[in-house]
């Protein structure tokens, strides 16, 4: 089967997480993973991003498939329900608009960076190594703030990886579950015309 030049984004996903680990700042890019699937939702109408381009899903599929770190079982029925997948979509959604409104408080001066990496939402981890200074402290809030996002997002990803098939993740992925609403929003508005 010949290879695709989309089919090695996974190496983005990889490069972000490194980067992120020696410098913060990086996190910003993680906003690419945010606003391209919704714009390919929203303009095309379909989940090509989650289908074809989604680096986190490959990187998934590789260490799980290829290298063989997966149990490789069926995801669980209750894993797959919409109830699980909306729910957390919501549960997503409120921890990223906490992580908005601290960095809003540390841009109205109400509150002071935090320098740390909050893992599964619970755990803080120290790294400060990881913020070389020399910017407005709510932007560098946001990185703490979005790389802890898209850290705990992976990590999930990895724990579902091993458990069941390899891209388990991509069963109740927030993305990927706001890409499917738009989709259906579009294509009802589309019947309505």
């Amino acid at each position: 089967m010949k290879k695709h030049w989309y089919d090695y984004l996974w190496v983005l996903s990889l490069t972000y997480l490194v980067l992120g680990f020696f410098n913060i700042l990086f996190a910003w890019l993680g906003l690419l993973c945010f606003f391209i699937p919704l714009l390919m939702s929203i303009f095309g109408g379909e989940k090509g991003y989650c289908n074809r381009y989604c680096g986190r899903g490959q990187l998934f599929a590789l260490v799980g498939g290829r290298f063989g770190l997966s149990r490789r079982r069926d995801v669980p029925g209750w894993l797959r329900s919409k109830a699980f997948r909306y729910g957390f979509l919501v549960f997503f959604l409120v921890m990223f608009l906490q992580m908005l409104w601290t960095t809003y408080l540390v841009f109205a001066g109400a509150q002071e960076l935090r320098q740390v990496v909050t893992l599964l939402w619970t755990f803080r981890l120290p790294w400060h190594w990881a913020y070389p200074g020399g910017v407005t402290p709510w932007v560098a809030q946001f990185a703490f703030g979005f790389y802890s996002v898209m850290l705990t997002s992976t990590v999930l990803g990895f724990v579902t990886m091993v458990l069941f098939k390899p891209r388990s993740w991509c069963v109740y992925c927030p993305m990927g579950t706001m890409t499917q609403l738009v989709c259906k929003a579009r294509d009802r508005m589309g019947r309505e015309k």
